[in-house]
C-alpha cells in the first residue's frame, strides 16, 4: 500500500507560506538531492492554490515524473489535461490512490487539505523542512483540527542552517 506522504517547508515560526502566499523566504540548497526527493514518489495530490503557484513557477507534475491529482472545484477537466481533478469525496479519492501500487504520494503544500486529510486518517508521514527564518505571520502549517500524535523518524542539519524531520503518524 502506498503511504500518503505530507512534504513542506515551514519558517521556524510554523508558517508554510507568507502573509500575502509569499515563499521567497525558502531557501534553495545547492547541494539537496532533488532528484532523490522525487524519487520516492510517483503520485503528487495538491490543492488548487500550490497547483497554480506549481504552474506560475514554470514546474509540471510531468517535468517531476508524477501523476498529479489536484483538489478543485473550480477547474475544468478540458482545461487542465495534465493533472486529474478530484472535485468531490477526496478522502475516498486518495484513499484509492493509496491501495493502488507503486511510490509512495506527496501531498504537496496546502495546509487546509493537510489538516483534512489528516483528520480522516490518511496521511501517514509528515515531512517538514524547517526553514532559517522567522516570518511573524501567515499560511499555518496546519488549521485547527484534531488532535495527532507523532513519531520521530529523522532529524537531519543541512549546512546552510535548514533542518529536515520526518515524522511518522502514530
Amino acid at each position: 500500500m502506498k503511504r500518503l506522504r505530507y512534504s513542506v517547508a515551514m519558517s521556524l515560526d510554523g508558517f508554510i507560506a507568507g502573509p500575502k502566499g509569499e515563499y521567497d523566504w525558502i531557501v534553495m540548497d545547492p547541494d539537496f538531492d532533488w532528484a532523490g526527493l522525487y524519487g520516492q514518489f510517483d503520485t503528487l495530490v495538491m490543492g488548487r492554490g500550490t497547483y497554480d503557484t506549481m504552474r506560475e513557477r514554470g514546474m509540471s507534475p510531468k517535468g517531476m515524473g508524477m501523476e498529479a491529482f489536484v483538489v478543485s472545484t473550480t477547474l475544468k477537466p478540458e482545461e487542465y489535461p495534465d493533472v486529474t481533478l478530484i472535485g468531490e469525496n477526496v478522502a475516498e479519492a486518495v484513499e484509492a490512490l493509496k491501495a493502488g501500487p507503486g511510490k509512495d504520494i506527496w501531498l504537496m503544500g496546502g495546509g487546509v487539505l493537510f489538516r483534512s486529510l489528516l483528520d480522516a486518517g490518511l496521511v501517514d508521514a509528515i515531512d517538514v523542512a524547517v526553514e532559517p527564518v522567522l516570518l511573524g505571520s501567515g499560511v499555518p502549517l496546519v488549521p485547527e483540527g484534531q488532535r495527532c500524535m507523532l513519531k520521530l523518524a529523522e532529524c537531519k542539519v543541512r549546512p546552510n542552517g535548514l533542518v529536515t524531520l520526518k515524522y511518522e503518524v502514530a
